[in-house]
């Protein structure tokens, strides 16, 4: 052997110290599994969560970061991070809804403002009860009365 290695860079040419691309952050399984048949707003609903817990592990530092990654404003990042103030459980629901049409980011900014989750939970079943027609009140653990099993 002669000694002689070759080395091929890929440089990127966005500016800061440590440029990662998407596929470095959100890759595996999860990636593989949004497919065409989930619905966009689940889609975002997972990115937020994921988002989420890559602030938490400092793998990404704000919202900044992420907006230069995905190539998107900050306003829109703020937009998918404020359904993570939806209740848990409604973001659960958005996890697993069927394809509504109607039923998208912007539809549920008026529920995340809402800081009381029972007032949430009622908008919610509002909502999916005029998108989806009288089907709405089959949706697991939702109740048009927020104050509903209060009195067990």
């Amino acid at each position: 052997m002669n000694g002689h290695r070759e080395v091929t860079y890929r440089l990127d040419s966005c500016s800061g110290s440590q440029v990662r691309r998407r596929s470095d952050i959100i890759s595996g399984p999860d990636r593989e599994a949004a497919g065409p048949s989930v619905p966009r707003i689940a889609r975002l609903m997972a990115l937020a969560i994921r988002f989420e817990g890559l602030l938490q592990e400092k793998t990404i530092e704000d919202y900044a970061e992420l907006a230069r990654l995905w190539r998107v404003t900050r306003a829109r990042i703020t937009q998918i991070m404020k359904l993570l103030q939806l209740a848990p459980d409604l973001q659960e629901q958005i996890l697993f809804l069927p394809p509504l049409k109607g039923l998208n980011e912007r539809s549920l900014r008026p529920i995340a403002t809402r800081i009381d989750w029972a007032e949430q939970r009622c908008m919610f079943q509002q909502m999916i009860g005029r998108l989806h027609g009288s089907r709405g009140s089959v949706l697991k653990g939702a109740t048009a009365d927020p104050n509903a099993g209060a009195a067990l």
